[in-house]
């Protein structure tokens, strides 16, 4: 009984959703009191995602009519090039492969030749999108890295970083996306100058992931206050920002729950957040959660649902290499975009999931209904907040959209 009645209230959302005009609804029982195109309750989501596989079906089909009346019919993605500025990082996660130590093979900092070498061969393939990704903050705790930036003429990683975005910007057509870890007020404001975007995965806020053995074990940038308080910081000074969370790293669906209605807090708030991920933990060797059990596909689709019906107006991404070889399920969960998808460099954050080919990727979204479009790193939507900006980035952007806001790269450019 328990199971039909929450089917039954799901087809009720469904109904609710595509009601045109959009008019309030009223209670609908227990489960739902959604107004068309509002967010679901938390009692709600707290049941959603702990669903049962029988009533799975409908909770996705409730997701993809909010997804529907968002952004009907176009699925995006932005092509870039991932550029590790440093690997070297403080932080040691549970689950990274990305971080080195300066003695360990494989520890890198790239000079600005390589920086530029990377984004010239991406722009020929048709990339628009520049993705840094760093440690946090390694001057900290590595001398060796003091000594780099000594010997690159630069004082911290940040300034380092900021100088290369600048790069980007003056050398290339390229847009930068940095995510640099946990950023100052000053700092926000800084790249802010020489990007259009940023980004930090809030990943969950659930602290006791810092407790010996977690997953956050001894790693200070992953305090989730602080990372709350960057993501906020953002919003006061209308950064336009990608965050999300990491599911499968010790966290209850709870606390799924919890994180997804911190991250919606702060866009009701400040109205910055461009992108919501959720990304789903991989086992790797010689990693300390080697073992650690990946979450299921039921839960990657439930989570994303939910993700969806609690913000039905903000776009929701989910990475396609992470999921294969299913990964088109995910478009059934609501998701509007398959983020950043590089035809020349790995993932390298998870660098055995290749990126699926951009045609292939063209084709699976195409068999569920569905167009495949290039973005910026940038969403269309929030390129009104980026007034203020200085006249090279605004320049940089105007010459990379179409009249949609979208990318003005040709389609048939895949790689």
């Amino acid at each position: 009984m328990q199971r039909t009645t929450l089917v039954e209230k799901l087809a009720i959302v469904i109904s609710i959703i595509n009601t045109e005009p959009a008019e309030p609804s009223t209670c609908v029982g227990e489960l739902v009191d959604l107004p068309a195109g509002k967010p679901i309750s938390v009692a709600d989501a707290l049941r959603l995602i702990r669903c049962t596989d029988d009533d799975l079906p409908a909770l996705l089909a409730a997701a993809r009519c909010a997804r529907d009346r968002f952004k009907p019919g176009i699925i995006t993605y932005s092509r870039k090039v991932f550029l590790p500025l440093t690997n070297l990082c403080r932080d040691y996660c549970g689950y990274c492969t990305f971080r080195r130590d300066p003695a360990q093979a494989g520890a890198h900092t790239m000079s600005p030749d390589e920086v530029l070498e990377v984004a010239r061969a991406g722009e020929k393939l048709g990339c628009t999108e520049a993705l840094f990704s760093l440690g946090d903050k390694p001057e900290l705790l590595f001398p060796e890295m003091r000594e780099t930036l000594r010997h690159l003429g630069y004082k911290s990683t940040l300034h380092y970083l900021e100088a290369m975005c600048e790069l980007i910007l003056r050398e290339t057509t390229l847009l930068p996306h940095p995510n640099p870890g946990l950023l100052s007020a000053e700092w926000i404001e800084r790249l802010a100058a020489v990007s259009p975007s940023m980004g930090l995965m809030l990943e969950t806020t659930n602290a006791a992931l810092l407790a010996p053995g977690a997953a956050h074990d001894n790693a200070p940038d992953k305090v989730p206050a602080k990372r709350l308080r960057m993501i906020e910081e953002a919003g006061k000074q209308r950064v336009p920002f990608t965050t999300g969370l990491l599911i499968g790293i010790g966290e209850t669906p709870e606390d799924r729950v919890d994180t997804l209605l911190a991250i919606r807090d702060l866009h009701q708030r400040y109205g910055h957040v461009q992108e919501v991920i959720v990304q789903n933990f991989r086992a790797k060797p010689l990693i300390p959660m080697a073992n650690a059990p990946e979450p299921a596909e039921g839960e990657m689709l439930r989570t994303l649902a939910v993700a969806r019906l609690l913000m039905p107006n903000v776009n929701i991404q989910a990475p396609p290499n992470l999921n294969a070889p299913y990964y088109e399920d995910l478009l059934d969960a609501g998701i509007n975009d398959w983020g950043g998808i590089s035809p020349l460099t790995p993932d390298f954050i998870n660098p055995e999931k290749p990126w699926p080919h951009l045609e292939q990727l063209r084709t699976r979204t195409e068999k569920r209904g569905l167009q495949l479009r290039q973005r910026l790193p940038i969403y269309p939507e929030f390129l009104p907040s980026l007034g203020m900006r200085p006249p090279l980035l605004k320049r940089r952007i105007e010459s990379a959209c179409d009249a949609e806001g979208l990318a003005l790269q040709k389609e048939s450019r895949l790689a």
